[in-house]
């Protein structure tokens, strides 16, 4: 098909492709390497409205987590390790030696070749095979992401399965800038979350589920944004469980670009970037909303369940809707 083309090779020899998906005004470009959105735009608008790069090697690098979508579990595992049915597993401590991140530095599905599954001019489906005990982790699992495009909106649905009790816990880790420019500096963001998570000096969940009412965290009204006005790597909880497709967060860009996210999940982790930099440009440049179950949720019995069995199918499905004002 004339929508997918080659985007690099990876040091054994792999290729790696690029596939282009189109309808009604929007495009999306979907990496195999990570099943990462490297490119998203909108119909009159003349940039990309996330964060990508045209090489390879920046997502085997600094860009690892720009656009990817990243599992079995995204975020922090407190002392990298949980206890699945009855069974403690140890992960790859890749934080400071105490924590793991994005399920380690081997076994994240960002840093993996995804099968090609289908494409089609508006759709994309990606695959990938999890072998048990990589990183850790349980279970033989197969996990597909379906990416498609419509008037004004791009889809994404995760499913997965295993066949050993389980972790999982998906979220797309996209960047985003809706103006183009060196900041995300007076962007407006709103959150339908009365509940946010604290976190510890590894900015790992405490525990502790917050009201937001009254504090920095509070952004249920929306207001304008500005890097460290809080300082943002949080969880922020529009529920307790998984819920039927709602818009949970909107960020409004200076220029009137707006972006409005949709989830089944139950957390929106935000991040505002300030260590997350692309080759050649500053800190801020984007503000990352990871959509997933809340972080270290296998570790917090009152944390909404990421346990999965034989038999059953994990799945999330978010979008991002975009207009203009």
């Amino acid at each position: 098909m004339d929508n997918i083309h080659a985007f690099g090779v990876l040091a054994d020899g792999r290729a790696v492709q690029a596939i282009t998906i189109t309808a009604e005004g929007i495009s999306a470009t979907l990496l195999t390497w990570g099943a990462v959105l490297q490119d998203l735009r909108m119909g009159g608008v003349d940039r990309s409205l996330t964060l990508g790069s045209d090489s390879l090697a920046d997502y085997e690098g600094a860009m690892r987590f720009h656009g990817s979508l990243i599992g079995p579990v995204v975020n922090r595992i407190s002392g990298a390790r949980t206890v699945i049915a009855g069974q403690e597993y140890q992960f790859d401590a890749n934080l400071d030696g105490r924590l793991t991140l994005h399920s380690g530095d081997a076994a994240g599905t960002h840093l993996k070749l995804w099968d090609l599954v289908e494409a089609g001019p508006a759709h994309v489906v990606l695959g990938i095979t999890l072998a048990d005990g990589e990183g850790g982790f349980p279970g033989n699992r197969r996990v597909t992401a379906r990416f498609s495009v419509a008037s004004g909106m791009l889809r994404m649905e995760v499913s997965g399965e295993s066949d050993a009790p389980t972790i999982l816990n998906f979220a797309n880790h996209s960047y985003w800038n809706l103006d183009g420019t060196g900041s995300w500096a007076g962007h407006s963001l709103k959150i339908a979350a009365d509940h946010w998570l604290p976190t510890n000096s590894d900015f790992c969940p405490t525990g502790e589920v917050l009201d937001v009412a009254g504090s920095a965290m509070d952004f249920r009204d929306g207001h304008r944004i500005a890097p460290g006005g809080p300082d943002l790597d949080n969880c922020f909880c529009p529920s307790d469980g998984p819920r039927d497709l709602r818009e949970v967060l909107w960020l409004t860009g200076v220029s009137g670009v707006r972006m409005a996210v949709a989830t089944t999940d139950p957390g929106v982790q935000v991040y505002d970037g300030r260590n997350a930099i692309r080759p050649g440009r500053q800190a801020y440049e984007g503000i990352a909303v990871e959509c997933q179950g809340w972080p270290d949720a296998s570790n917090h019995a009152a944390f909404p369940s990421i346990f999965v069995e034989p038999g059953q199918t994990y799945q999330q499905i978010t979008e991002w809707r975009f207009s203009r004002g």
